[in-house]
């Protein structure tokens, strides 16, 4: 799978698609074939949890499970999932049971089941060269208090999400214009063109996807591949001082982006009653 900063993270993958699959192979498959692309087949293991459906499933017990187990497990009865996007210093509603695993993975799956509530944090090792990388990835399942009420006070409404992104894409544009990064980095000219449009990620969602949930991901994403792009270097900064605010308008960008991809996850998430 395309890991670019345009390509959405894996917990959101597996949150968006997860919410929509129902029992059976088909809709696993799906799922799996989503969250995966060109992994290699995902691995789970639950430390000091027990997720029910899954001890019993595939042909080692006493070995760790696969995606595919655990998909089929959580897809069996209701659920309701979503994903939190956190980083050093802002645990972005992660259970406090995770939220170091999770700061260090900068993601995890939060599911709500009639058998519990768990925490899923990826934990994600590179092999091959830079040019032609695989990936291996460990689930790592915990068991966590209720979070759907909570989260909704950390990550806030799809329509905080919208106006956040509006106020977060003109600071990260101020940001890539005073880098002028197109002058030193030649290179960065075809990646900044890309940038001009919002990216479309039906393509990897589930069929059906709300088209304002479309439109969140799609602006989050664009933002994250701005941060990316502008925090590469210094390019032509100019003192200490004006470094730092860059950097710290950047922060505030992908705080938004992140929260944004979060809340388009998120089911429960109620939208503010209109007046009048």
């Amino acid at each position: 799978m395309d890991r670019t900063p345009l390509a959405l993270p894996r917990s959101v993958l597996l949150a968006l698609w997860l919410a929509e699959a129902g029992s059976g192979a088909d809709p696993v498959q799906r799922t799996l074939a989503a969250v995966q692309g060109d992994d290699e087949p995902h691995r789970v293991v639950v430390p000091g949890a027990r997720v029910p459906g899954l001890a019993a499933a595939g042909p080692d017990p006493s070995g760790p499970a696969t995606l595919a187990d655990l998909v089929a497990a959580w897809a069996s009865g209701p659920r309701t999932a979503a994903a939190v996007l956190p980083a050093p210093g802002d645990p972005a509603g992660a259970p406090a049971v995770v939220a170091g695993a999770a700061q260090g993975a900068g993601e995890a799956v939060l599911v709500s089941t009639a058998d519990g509530d768990f925490a899923a944090v990826p934990e994600v090792e590179q092999f091959g060269s830079v040019y032609e990388a695989g990936h291996l990835v460990t689930w790592h399942v915990h068991a966590v208090p209720p979070w759907r009420t909570t989260l909704v006070g950390h990550v806030g409404t799809l329509a905080d999400a919208e106006r956040d992104l509006a106020t977060a894409l003109t600071r990260a544009t101020e940001a890539l214009t005073s880098l002028d990064v197109a002058r030193w980095r030649p290179d960065a000219a075809e990646r900044i063109a890309a940038l001009r449009t919002t990216p479309d990620a039906r393509g990897v969602l589930p069929p059906g996807t709300d088209p304002r949930r479309v439109r969140v991901i799609g602006s989050a994403l664009r933002l994250r591949a701005i941060v990316d792009l502008a925090t590469a270097d210094d390019g032509a900064a100019v003192n200490l001082w004006q470094a730092d605010q860059r950097s710290t308008a950047l922060r505030d960008v992908d705080r938004a982006a992140r929260r944004a991809l979060a809340v388009a996850t998120h089911p429960g998430a109620p939208e503010p009653r209109r007046v009048g």
